[in-house]
């Protein structure tokens, strides 16, 4: 199973688990709720898509790598306490409460939340000594004498043996208690994801071409060569850091990341002529609508990889400038909502008199209330943990505009309902003159990328790629949808019954 069939089954089992009969309990009881096992190679994204999953599902989320652990950590440590049986006192060992489940009532306290994941990475990888404690807890959901709360759900992740040396296999009794998923790479999937979270254009463009290197694990007698989808994904946020600080990626940077001697080398030059490319076909230019009548012959006759390097800068700032266009799509939309709360609290407010100077404030406080609800929000979903670095980013914008809207009725003094609406009207028109010029520069930037490749390629294997990988993005999906292109549509609409046709022929 892929990593997006998995979260998603993750996440259908999250809302089973937790949905609940009229009289409050939960359908499925606790003791009936199977751990999830997760079990795949390392470095696919297995770890990672936990806090896209309780952010989804608005839930707590509480990890741990048990290997870390010792079994006093996990089950807590014994004392002495009294008890009383038919009469006698007798001394009996109890245990203080594991780290672990007291982690959970930590994150409940500190974000509200009553329910969530409990995550476990490398549970068959514990030491001779937890091992007992990690097959109570997948039996039983408790450590030591403490069990998991209800509404938690849990979640455990490990390695196949052939990655790991420590990996402890779990008998019959134990698996059949678990819920187990098999986890495996997926090229196309981890695609749209990248494009998703921006990853760098050099990254996707190298592994468009050589999806072979994507995942790869090699034995030799120097010790392990690997390169996983963890890796790429933290290279390319290096890359992004490293270009606004001036500061070249050599071989010996993507080492770092892709420890695979021989992947990690040929990308390092794929990147050094990406960056050539950039410079020697004039993008810049390009995106202006200017085209040179000599390097479109020269890319048309330039080498498959030198074609595919370009193709992959062209996509690179068409994805960037699609992806500005849609988050302003839904800033536009999100500060809409705002003014329309603002004017139904307006609506059923009487307008204020000029004489009075405690009235004339009255469309400030209104609006000023909308700020605070908007703050709160994002103060909730910021404490439960629960929003993405993109959301965070998106709520920011807003509440910054917002504040400058709010100061703009401050300073020139206008109080009264209508007459803040009708101010704040205008100070949105002005946002939507910025929102309908990034929508018109994102399709004029689109334009310009097909202007460059029918010049360059016409309608060959390069605008069938340049087809493919928008409609892989999700930022360019979702701009497409409202924005008429009719090249897109008139390529798409090629693609998809050349698709067809290869089909019937593949049945025939």
């Amino acid at each position: 199973m892929n990593i997006k069939r998995t979260k998603e089954e993750i996440k259908n089992t999250i809302e089973a688990y937790l949905e609940k009969d009229g009289f409050g309990a939960y359908e499925i009881p606790s003791i009936r709720q199977r751990p999830i096992f997760l079990l795949g190679s390392p470095g696919i994204g297995k770890t990672q898509i936990m806090e896209q999953i309780s952010q989804e599902c608005g839930v707590a989320l509480v990890a741990y790598t048990i290997t870390h652990h010792t079994r006093q950590s996990a089950i807590g440590l014994p004392f002495i306490s009294k008890k009383h049986y038919g009469g006698q006192e007798y001394a009996v060992t109890e245990y203080t409460m594991s780290e672990i489940v007291g982690a959970i009532y930590e994150k409940m306290e500190k974000t509200g939340l009553q329910e969530g994941i409990l995550f476990i990475d490398e549970i068959n990888c514990v030491s001779e000594t937890l091992a007992p404690a990690m097959l109570q807890f997948l039996q039983y959901k408790s450590f030591g004498n403490h069990k998991i709360p209800e509404g938690w759900v849990i979640v455990a992740a490990g390695n196949p043996p052939e990655y790991n040396k420590s990996v402890r296999e779990f008998d019959v009794v134990t698996m059949d208690r678990v819920k187990k998923i098999e986890v495996e790479a997926d090229f196309g999937v981890w695609k749209e994801y990248a494009y998703q979270q921006g990853l760098h254009g050099a990254v996707i463009s190298y592994l468009n071409t050589r999806k072979q290197n994507f995942y790869q694990m090699e034995t030799t007698v120097d010790g392990r060569n690997f390169a996983t989808p963890r890796g790429w994904e933290d290279l390319s946020d290096f890359i992004h850091v490293y270009e606004k600080l001036g500061k070249p990626i050599d071989r010996e940077v993507v080492a770092q990341y892709i420890q695979f001697p021989k992947i990690a080398k040929d990308f390092a030059n794929y990147l050094e002529l990406y960056y050539k490319y950039q410079t020697d076909y004039q993008l810049e230019e390009i995106f202006q609508g200017h085209l040179d009548e000599v390097l479109l012959k020269k890319i048309s006759h330039a080498s498959f990889d030198e074609r595919l390097s370009v193709l992959g800068l062209i996509l690179s700032k068409v994805n960037e400038s699609l992806k500005q266009a849609v988050q302003w799509e839904w800033h536009m939309e999100r500060l809409q909502s705002c003014l329309l709360e603002f004017k139904e609290l307006a609506a059923e407010a009487p307008e204020a008199g000029a004489e009075n100077a405690q009235e004339e404030g009255n469309g400030q406080a209104m609006f000023g209330n909308v700020c605070q609800k908007l703050h709160a929000e994002y103060r909730r979903k910021k404490k439960a943990e629960l929003l993405s670095r993109e959301e965070e980013v998106q709520y920011r914008c807003l509440l910054q505009v917002m504040e400058q809207f709010a100061q703009t009725l401050k300073l020139e003094g206008i109080g009264g309902g209508e007459s803040s609406f009708q101010r704040l009207k205008e100070l949105f028109a002005l946002e939507n003159e910025k929102y309908e010029r990034q929508q018109e520069e994102a399709s004029c930037v689109l334009e310009y990328a097909f202007d460059f490749l029918e010049g360059a390629f016409g309608s060959g294997q390069e605008m069938v790629m340049f087809i493919t990988e928008l409609n892989s993005n999700y930022y360019s999906v979702e701009f497409l949808q409202n924005c008429s292109c009719p090249r897109y549509y008139q390529y798409n609409q090629e693609l998809l019954f050349d698709e067809k046709r290869k089909k019937i022929l593949g049945r025939l």
